[in-house]
């Protein structure tokens, strides 16, 4: 298949790019600038040179793909404080992406996760604006687009990871001291590593069914208070818990790290034939590339 990717030189776009390619796949990847695009090169793809807010480029490069798979998001609007919009931008960028698919059947591939049964997971799906973008992006299952969500983890760990929530993590112990936790951090995680995630991509596209939500999870839910035990223990500082009137003092410009749920993903193993074999979020850790500058 020709496949078009946003966030091509992303975190998650730097392994899907290869796994793609390694399949045999035609990739072109979507990059604005050089140093984007020598990436995407070195990585299989071909690139398509431009911005997320070029709608014209964005939708011809929809026309002449068999798939897109949409892994671009405005994070320096949201690291800002302007979550709103970057969401208001994210509807923008995939209404022209599947408004140039409707009723092709070409498949669109978008980051997001449906309510649940789960009344406790849909507050926290329900909490997060960029909800509106997966309602819209499932609603192209309805206009003959083989339209496709992941539940892509808030923990996707890899030596591909820079900006995530682990980086943050340590970056706060390294300037506080402290490898802190709110509370008793028994809230957790749910996490996947990188290249298991863009398995699951892979796999999606030769066999995923239109209106599909797919689980990026490796595990379920891990604890925060077990992800703060080893980066203390990795930068040789003190563990300890977070008193609830100190959180935000203490986590700023982290307002995620109160998140707790778990997300399921047998039947995304079963639906895809989906088994991960890269280490685990702690595993991952222990290798210590996390720690190094």
């Amino acid at each position: 298949m020709r496949v078009f990717v946003t966030g091509a030189s992303g975190h998650i776009g730097s392994a899907v790019l290869p796994e793609l390619v390694g399949a045999g796949h035609e990739v072109v990847g979507l990059a604005r600038s050089d140093a984007s695009g020598k990436k995407v090169r070195e990585l299989g793809a071909d690139v398509r040179r431009g911005s997320l807010d070029d709608l014209d480029l964005l939708r011809e490069a929809a026309t002449e793909a068999d798939a897109v798979i949409h892994l671009a998001f405005s994070n320096e609007l949201m690291m800002s404080g302007d979550f709103a919009g970057a969401v208001a931008k994210d509807l923008t960028h995939v209404g022209a992406l599947g408004d140039a698919l409707a009723g092709t059947g070409k498949a669109l591939f978008g980051i997001g996760m449906q309510r649940t049964a789960d009344a406790k997971a849909n507050v926290t799906i329900d909490a997060n604006p960029r909800s509106q973008v997966t309602r819209l992006i499932a609603d192209y299952a309805q206009k003959g687009v083989r339209s496709v969500t992941f539940a892509v983890p808030p923990v996707t760990h890899s030596d591909l990871d820079r900006h995530g929530f682990i980086p943050l993590m340590i970056s706060i112990a390294r300037r506080t001291g402290i490898s802190g936790y709110p509370g008793t951090g028994e809230n957790t995680w749910p996490a996947a590593h990188t290249r298991d995630v863009a398995t699951l991509y892979r796999l999606a596209l030769e066999k995923a069914p239109a209106g599909a939500q797919l689980y990026a999870a490796t595990e379920q839910g891990v604890p925060l208070k077990k992800i703060a035990e080893v980066i203390g223990r990795k930068l040789g500082i003190p563990t300890e818990s977070i008193p609830d009137e100190k959180t935000d003092e203490h986590f700023a410009g982290f307002p995620f790290v109160r998140i707790d749920f778990r997300m399921p993903n047998d039947e995304t193993r079963k639906l895809l034939d989906w088994t991960p074999s890269y280490p685990g979020l702690l595993a991952d850790l222990e290798e210590g590339h996390y720690f190094h500058p």
